[in-house]
Order: C-alpha cells, then structure tokens, then sequence
C-alpha cells in the first residue's frame, strides 16, 4: 500500500517491529473490538481506506459498522464472512450452488457424530471445528478411532473453545492442496497467481500442523486452463451464488482447494489474504493495491484489472518460535535482519516487537523472509540464505519449501540435464581432482585407478591363500548436518571409513578395498573434493584401496548444500582365522574395552535434539581443547581399529572383537556372542569422555538409554581368555588406550545379555567437569528432578512445564508418566522436549505390581520429587 503514491500514510494496529516507524507506515494504538470509538478515531485522522486483515474482526462485523460510519472498508461484511467463520454454512451454500466439495455433515452431539465417523460409507476422516479457530482447528485423522477422539477433544476438551459447539465431519480428499484467492467486487472475480502453503512444521511434510511454515507462487500445478476452470466453477459461481443469497461478497476471496483426480474440490473458504500465502502474492502485484482495492469497494473491478508480473516466482520461509505450534518462550533478540534485506530480500514481521531498542520474539510464527527471483529454484535458494542470516534462540523453519513444486517441473518440462541442475561437467572436474587422492591408496592387489566401470582386486597379489571374503556397507548418518552446518567436510570421509572397516574387523577381516558413495542437491566441487580426500586418507590409515566410487547430483531430493554419504567396503580373512570364534568362548573370559574418540557416527539424531533444547549451538566454544567448537567436538572423526588391532587378532588369544556402532554397548557385544552367555561391566573401569556426561545432564538421558545409544567411550571391545588378558591388554596399549572392563557371565534366556554396572555414578563423576570446565555455556545445576504423573490431557502439565522453564525455577521436569496411551498430556511433553513413558495399570495384576514398575522408572531417572 505504501508504494502507491495515492497513499501518504498506513497506520498498523495493533502492529508489530516491522511496522513500527518505517517511512509512511507506523503503529497505532487503538482498539478493534470497539467499532463505535474506531471509526471516529478514523474521521478524527481523516483515515480514508481501511483494510482488515485478519478473520475475527470481520466475523464481528467490523465492515458493517464502519461502512455505516461513513468510512470506506475493503472486506466482507459479517454475514459474507460467515463462509470462513462458520464451516457448516460454508458446506451447506456449497451444495446449495453446485460447488464441487468433500462430501460432510454437520454435528452438535458428539455421540452422533462418532456414529457417522463409523458408519459413513467414504472415509470420514477429517473433523473440523465450525468456528473461527485461528487455522488450527482442523485435524486430519489416519483411521476412525483417531477421528472420534478428535470430535471429543473438540467438543468435550474444548480444545478449541467455543468454535467447536459444532463439529463437520469430511470425507478425506487424496491430491494436490493448493490455494486460488481472487479480488471480486460482488460480481467481476479477478484471480490472483495460485499459490501452495505448507502446513506441516518440518521438511517432507512431516510434524504437527500450524498455522503454516511457509509459501510460494505461482504453483505450476494449476496450468492457465485449469485456474480458468477453477475461476469459473468455483470462484464466480461462489461469488454469484452470495449475490443470489442477498448477500453480495466484497474484497478477497480465498478458496483451499485439493486437486483430486475427479478435479479440483473446495476444502474451506478465507475471507482475507491468507498468511503466508499473502507474502508470496502481493509482491508479484503489478498494479497499484491502492487502485485495485478502491475499484473494488466501487464495484468497477472489470475496468481496472490487476496485473500481475510475468516471469517471476516467489518463495516465502516462516521462521518460528522453538515448541510452536505448542508452548514457546517470547521476548527472545532477533539479529540479521539488514543482512537480509542487503541480500535484496523482504523480511515480513509477525510475532516481533521492539523492546529496549532491540527486536524480539513475541508469538510463535516470528516472521517470514521472502524472495522474488526469475524461478522457484532460485527463490528458494534466495530465500533459504536469508533465513541462514536471521538468528534467534531456537529457531524453527523448514528447508525445503516449494519442493512439490520443483519435483512437478521437473517431470513435466523439456529440460537439458544441466538445466535440471545435474552439471556433468562439474563431475567430471571432480573425477580429475581426486583420481591422484584414489591413486595414493593403491596397494597389493589393486592399483586404485578411477575412471572405469568397475575396479578390480587380486586376492593372490595381496598375499592371501585360502580366504573367506567379508563385506560391510555403511554411512554416516545426521552427524553429516553438523559437517554441513559448521561447513567443515575434511574429517566426515574418515567416519564413512571407519563405520565399514570396524565392522568387517568383527569377522578378522583385513579391509582390501573400499567405494563410496556421494550424494548431493547441487554438486559443490570443492565441498566433494573435500569430503573424498577424507575418504582416501581414511583408506590409508586402514589400509585398503580407494577403489572407486559414485558421485550422484539428484535436485529435488536433496536440497543445494546437502549432501549423504554411503561407503561398501571388502576385506578378507584366511578361513581358520575368522571371528568370532563362539566355540571357545567361556565363563569367566575377560573384556578388554578400546577407547573411542567421542561420539562416532551414531546417536546424532538425539546428540542434534539434545543440543537444539541446549543453551548452546555449534559455534559455542569448548574450553580446554583450544579455539574448539561444540560443533568440532562432535566432528571428531570415529577411530580406525583395523591397523593397530589386527596383528593382536592374528595371535589368536583373542576369541572376539565387536564394534561398539549403532546400539552402542547393550546391542553389539550380544551380536559375538553365544546365546547363553552376557557380559557384566563396570562403567568406573574405563576412562568416560565428557562428552557423554554433558549429552547424559542436558539431555535428563537415563543410564539405559546411554548405553543403549552411545559407545560411551568404549569404540570395541575384545573377549580374551582371562589368563591372557595382560599380555593381550599390553600388545593393544601399545597403540591405543585400553582397559579390563569386564567379564563374560553365563545368562538365563530372559536375562539382559549386557549389565552395564555404576554407569550414572560414571556419568555423574565427570558431570561437574563437563559441565564447568569442558564446555562453556548456561547450564541448569542444583535443580530437583521432577516427574509428572498424567492420565489425560495434562492441563496442570501445561503450567507446570510453563513454570520450570523459567530461569529462576528450581524444578526440573525430566520424565512424564501416563497410565494412558496416546493421550494430549504426551504431546504436550514431547513438544517440550521432555521424555515420556506409558504404564498402563490394567496390565498389572496388583497395585504393588503396577507402584513397583513406576518406581522402576522413577529410579531409571534419578527422579527426586513426583
């Protein structure tokens, strides 16, 4: 609106940091609920247009009475706006007019409502409350049980206050969803640019729904035919069909569509631009807004018709609270915002206001960076880098918006391989770069050349006579997204290495050759030539040949800057030296623990969820270890075992090695086992990285869960005859460090295979050093550990977690326990990060049986008040 040079002035209320006092727009204090007051505070400042934003003011009827006032006001009237704010009339008037929609029914009772979510003959799964619910209050059940529970919650819990009196049960529509506004002035429908929001919070689509997490348009999608279709068939006739009612409809028209197969159906109607959708549309607006809008209220729209940039697309990321769409903290400092802009992107305010002279957080969806390029692809990048700009404490928002869109392109357009994104000619410059890292790996039995279909191994060449031949395939797992995020690729290639040669070391393996595997969005050759010379130098250190590899560009599967990793390595074994030797293996043998480096490469989905939950990120310094970074601790490359503990398994005192990978300590030792044997260890004998005290503290992990996720510092372990378990300890000692951690016991069938004694005393002993000296940051200390007993909806959980998060707490939640499954006080927990278990009582014959197995829970997790 500021762009039109009829408009001097645009006054916000109630407003936000990004319209307080910028240029000709300004906040203003004044109420919208008092009709009466708002209007002579317009003529008092000889106000001349006003436009309404959101749905509540106009089901209220803010049009009206302003209209009666004398003030012009773009908008429906309330009985107009009753197609967003009542579901049930806007069903009833879609049938009423022909408009293709799902087929539904509107309930007051939630006994019948139930009922015909059971007995319908099309799946009724998507319950809505009637009301106004701010665009949450639909729910998308996957089967009827999920649907029924939806019309209580709505209905009885009053999830969604009084917008849920009446509920409307739909028929689950299968397609496309995408979004069709248009301007109309009661009888000419003029349609803006289709556009496609997504609802979900996370990338594919994945997480619970919100009030939407970002934008783009146009949606290629809709082609020109079928938006002429749409127009017509949906948007005229919905126009018409209110003129015909009596109630003719003025302003914006927004209609949610899904393109099914029997064509496009209506999922609800707006009375407004939609959020975020309104980002991507009005910034590919040609025409004057000012202009469009007058012509509207005029009802002369069909002589003076937008219109809109040809040529351009634009894409829109909402960056959001941490715990949105549940609870989330305010008032956080928001900085990077004129980078942004300098990048030439438009930064849209939301839950922002400005205190102290600094820009916070004040709502859940903060506010959404908008970028307008020549094509999606760019926008999107465009937009992606200006979101990477703007920081703020916990922020939430996806990656991959627009992807649907990117994906229909590119199976529906005539494109060249390059234009498509894959650059053959950047892979070949990569092949160039790292044939010489390839060749430096050659060994006996194969030369490492790159560049042919296949690589060859000479198992006699390599000296061996009667072998066995023992393969293993690997990654590296989310450990790449902090390579990705610090932006260090050198040491993630010896991961890759290490997964798959510490495994094939379980058989006595020595590995001969390995290949790799490098996936990616857009090929960055020095990012590849990076990670493939961590590859080749791990090779070396384990002694095997970099043999070949495969380089794969795929746009539309991974985003630009990711990449996967995958590694295949083979090795052999003389067929009387393999392992494990399960036959010798007795009572009473003793364990030899190998130590690890750190965390490896497994565990990083809860390590990344541990540190997002943290006052830290990736960049906060760790003292001690130089100018480390959190993020570099991490990336501490897994170990190498193959070179320094081959020559001690050749000497056949050892009857077993495991690597200590994915399952960490309670899953793999079982796997080199006999069934009726364990291990007993002691978590006090071996010497604990701190790393794992500070994952254990911030992440309120149990000792299970430690163990059952993470090496705990122990990379392999070794089972040796007891009487040989110096002289073995000694030969390894002498390359790596080393400890006696345990012994091989004799187990019943239902017994746990791996006893991992004193492992919280282990922790905890390193906890204040961890968490003191070791890594800097604000960590919770001296707080009481609390558990919280549920059996429903968790109102007072609600509170309570409100209450602990505060920094002058002395409470500490740690665990959530429910004696019902599924219920709304479990995902109020996990949202906020905190773990929870189900004991459901009706599985216990006694009381006492049921307190034991709740005690044996709260003891798991040290908790200290319930």
């Amino acid at each position: 609106l500021t762009q039109s040079p009829h408009v001097k002035q645009v006054l916000v209320t109630p407003g936000n940091a990004g319209t307080a006092g910028d240029g000709k727009i300004s906040n203003s204090v004044i109420s919208i609920d008092d009709h009466v007051a708002l209007a002579q505070f317009c003529r008092d400042h000889e106000i001349r247009l006003v436009v309404v934003g959101p749905e509540v003011p106009l089901a209220s009827g803010i049009v009206d009475d302003l209209t009666a006032a004398g003030v012009r006001c773009f908008g429906p009237t309330a009985k107009a706006a009753q197609l967003e704010s009542s579901k049930s009339f806007s069903k009833a008037f879609l049938d009423r007019h022909g408009i293709p929609t799902a087929q539904w029914k509107a309930f007051t009772s939630p006994k019948e409502a139930c009922s015909f979510i059971t007995n319908a003959d099309f799946p009724a799964l998507v319950v809505k409350a009637s009301g106004l619910a701010a665009g949450k209050g639909v729910i998308v059940a996957s089967n009827k049980e999920e649907a029924c529970k939806a019309v209580h919650e709505i209905m009885q819990d009053k999830t969604f206050g009084a917008a849920g009196e009446t509920v409307v049960i739909e028929e689950l529509l299968e397609g496309e969803e995408v979004s069709c506004l248009c301007f109309t002035d009661g009888i000419t429908v003029a349609p803006m640019p289709p556009a496609q929001d997504h609802k979900r919070l996370m990338d594919g689509d994945e997480g619970p729904n919100t009030g939407g997490m970002g934008a783009y348009s146009p949606a290629p999608q809709i082609s020109k035919d079928l938006l002429l279709k749409i127009r017509d068939t949906v948007l005229q006739r919905t126009v018409d069909g209110m003129k015909k009612e009596g109630v003719p409809y003025i302003g914006v028209l927004y209609a949610g569509l899904m393109l099914t197969r029997n064509g496009p159906k209506v999922l609800e109607f707006n009375c407004r631009f939609g959020d975020p959708e309104c980002q991507v549309i009005l910034p590919l607006l040609k025409s004057d807004l000012y202009e469009v809008m007058q012509a509207t209220i005029n009802t002369r729209l069909s002589s003076s018709m937008p219109v809109w940039f040809e040529n351009s697309a634009a894409v829109t990321v909402v960056m959001a609270s941490e715990g949105y769409p549940g609870t989330y903290a305010k008032g956080l400092e928001i900085t990077g915002l004129s980078k942004a802009k300098e990048l030439g992107l438009e930064v849209f305010h939301a839950g922002t206001e400005i205190k102290d002279g600094k820009v916070v957080t004040n709502g859940g969806r903060v506010l959404t960076v908008t970028a307008i390029k020549e094509d999606l692809i760019s926008a999107l990048e465009e937009a992606n880098k200006g979101v990477a700009t703007i920081q703020f404490k916990g922020a939430i928002y996806r990656k991959d918006i627009g992807y649907r869109a990117i994906t229909f392109l590119r199976h529906s357009r005539g494109l060249t391989y390059k234009n498509s994104g894959v650059d053959i000619a950047a892979g070949n410059t990569l092949v160039q770069k790292i044939k010489p890292l390839a060749a430096d790996t050659s060994r006996p039995g194969s030369n490492a050349e790159l560049g042919g279909f296949a690589g060859l191994f000479d198992l006699k060449a390599a000296g061996y006579e009667d072998p066995i031949l023992v393969s293993g395939t690997d990654g590296v797992g989310t450990k790449l997204k902090i390579a990705q995020v610090c932006k260090k690729h050198d040491t993630i290639g010896q991961d890759l290495v290490a997964m798959c040669v510490n495994d094939i070391l379980a058989q006595g393996a020595e590995p001969l050759f390995f290949l790799d595997y490098f996936a990616c969005g857009k090929l960055d050759v020095e990012v590849a030539q990076a990670v493939i010379a961590g590859i080749a130098e791990a090779c070396k250190k384990a002694g095997c040949a970099l043999l070949g590899g495969e380089t794969a560009e795929m746009p539309g599967m991974y985003l630009p800057g990711e990449y996967d990793l995958a590694g295949f390595a083979v090795g052999a074994v003389e067929r009387g030296q393999m392992l494990p030797q399960l036959e010798r293996i007795a009572d009473g043998d003793a364990v030899i623990g190998i130590a690890s480096s750190g965390v490896h490469s497994n565990g990083f989905s809860l390590v990344r969820k541990i540190v997002e939950k943290s006052s830290l990120d990736f960049s906060s310094p760790v003292s001690g270890s130089g100018d480390q970074t959190l993020g570099e601790l991490l990336l501490t490359p897994t170990k190498i075992y193959s070179k320094t503990l081959l020559p001690v398994l050749r000497l056949e005192h050892v009857k077993a090695y495991a690597h200590i990978t994915g399952g960490g300590l309670l899953e793999n030792i079982p796997r080199i086992l006999p069934a009726s044997f364990g291990v007993v260890l002691d978590a006090r004998s071996w010497k604990m990285p701190e790393i794992f005290s500070w994952l254990h503290n911030e992440g309120n992990l149990s000792g299970d869960e430690m163990a059952r996720t993470f090496n705990c510092g122990i990379g392999a372990i070794l089972v040796v005859q007891k009487e040989m378990v110096q002289q073995v300890l000694k030969d390894v000692q002498r390359h790596e460090e080393a400890w006696v951690i345990g012994r091989v016991v004799s187990v019943c069938t239902d017994s746990p295979c791996v006893k991992v004694n004193h492992m919280m005393q282990a922790l905890q002993a390193n906890r204040s050093l961890s968490l003191h000296s070791h890594i800097q940051g604000k960590m919770q200390t001296n707080k009481v550990k609390v558990a919280v007993l549920i059996s429903g909806t968790g109102t007072n959980l609600e509170a309570l977690i409100t209450s602990t998060k505060k920094p002058t707490s002395y409470a500490q939640i740690v665990l959530v326990v429910s004696n019902k499954a599924g219920v709304e006080g479990l995902k109020k927990a996990e949202r906020a990060g905190i773990p929870t278990k189900v004991i459901d009582h009706k599985l216990y014959s006694s009381r006492t049986e049921f307190d034991n197995a709740v005690d044996k829970v709260l003891e798991e997790f040290s908790v200290e008040l319930i």
